[in-house]
């Protein structure tokens, strides 16, 4: 009772919104020997953009707010050496008071901008004047095959290093919005800490620990994390099968702006082939694109700034979120109506978006494979970013 109230008391101080998910699996324990990190993005400011950026030291592409066109700050990303960072907010490592920072997406363009590997992110945190404004879990890779975690407050930091099996047993991590090494009474984001330990743990049973199947399943993971509630098991009929449902705590929600999947290297590849299979707008109405920093530096024009300064895509995406999150009044965010998201006919956005990105996803990892063989990868890239903006702005659900 007293941990529950704790909670609640807690919720009024931290913005709901910053709710994100992710998990880092070590390349010893996928399929194609390539280390993975992923994010699921909730933030208030839900209008994203995919862009690439020539830093201090290295260019990048991350995931940064439509309306912060400099950037000041990113929110997942990798650069031209094969380092990629995400983060989760961890609200709990700044003491028991549950106060949020400011610094984080500063820190994540930061170290996207001068960083090549792990020692160069360590060194970082360890040089910055403190205390830092920090309150983060931040995920990490390089192209040498390293992959951990850092607890980070604005004054420390604790490295989980998810090659370490006295760390990561089964070679992968997640975390949420609590940090492990923080004030225990105070977690944030245990629903969704549940459910992506309930989901990786039924993966390493199948032996499916690879990109597609991450990257595609846990942004639209529909299976509650306390409750154990699947909304698959309750399907309506069809499209006009109105069926409202509560929704909260589920991996994905009304805030989530974005997902990404940083797929790096084996030993022995180029940095360059590291792949940001990125997902902008609310994913369970989107689809994921890969993204590569090629020589020219061409990427997709729906995930980037448009005329209007937004992304073709993510605008679509929430869109059909609208659809999706369509009560008149009321706590209209936490409620859903299952029926435009999927149902018996098959009808669903979800169910719509699929196979498009599915489509996407085959000639995407056809691209990268041609790429890894030495083929010309600016024309590979432009050819295919032609394609995918012209196929889905072709066949995107109206």
């Amino acid at each position: 009772m007293f941990y529950s109230f704790l909670v609640l008391l807690v919720w009024g101080v931290i913005p709901k919104a910053e709710a994100c998910t992710s998990v880092i699996v070590s390349g010893k324990m996928t399929k194609d020997g390539r280390p993975i990190l992923f994010k699921n993005r909730d933030t208030s400011r839900t209008n994203n953009v995919a862009v690439l950026v020539q830093g201090e030291r290295y260019r990048y592409i991350g995931i940064v707010a439509a309306d912060d066109t400099k950037p000041q700050a990113a929110w997942g990303g990798h650069n031209e050496t094969g380092f990629a960072i995400i983060n989760t907010a961890a609200y709990n490592l700044n003491g028991c008071e549950g106060k949020d920072s400011n610094g984080d997406g500063e820190f994540i363009r930061r170290a996207l901008e001068i960083c090549s590997s792990l020692e160069d992110f360590e060194h970082l945190l360890d040089t910055l004047p403190k205390p830092m404004d920090i309150n983060s879990n931040f995920g990490v890779m390089d192209a040498k095959g390293g992959c951990a975690y850092y607890e980070t407050g604005s004054n420390s930091y604790v490295k989980f290093d998810v090659n370490d099996p006295s760390v990561a047993p089964d070679g992968y991590l997640m975390r949420t919005n609590h940090g492990m090494t923080g004030c225990r009474s105070i977690d944030i984001g245990v629903e969704r800490y549940m459910a992506i330990t309930d989901f990786m743990a039924d993966t390493y049973k199948a032996g499916k620990i690879d990109m597609e199947h991450i990257l595609t399943v846990v942004p639209r993971y529909l299976t509650h994390g306390l409750t154990k509630i699947n909304l698959y098991d309750i399907m309506p009929k069809n499209y006009d099968d109105t069926k409202m449902f509560a929704f909260r705590d589920y991996i994905t929600r009304w805030s989530t702006a974005s997902a990404i999947l940083i797929q790096g290297v084996k030993t022995g590849e180029s940095p360059l082939m590291t792949v940001s299979w990125t997902n902008i707008g609310w994913p369970a109405a989107s689809v994921a694109i890969p993204l590569l920093i090629t020589p020219s530096g061409v990427m997709p024009t729906i995930v980037g700034h448009g005329a209007d300064g937004s992304s073709w895509l993510c605008q679509k995406a929430f869109a059909q979120k609208e659809k999706v999150f369509n009560a008149a009044s009321g706590n209209v965010h936490d409620y859903i109506d299952i029926s435009k998201l999927i149902n018996q006919a098959g009808t669903g956005i979800l169910q719509r978006v699929l196979p498009i990105e599915e489509k996407i996803i085959e000639s995407g990892k056809t691209m990268i494979e041609q790429m890894r063989k030495g083929k010309k990868a600016d024309k590979l890239a432009g050819e295919y970013y032609r394609w995918v903006d012209a196929y889905v702005q072709e066949v995107y659900p109206q």
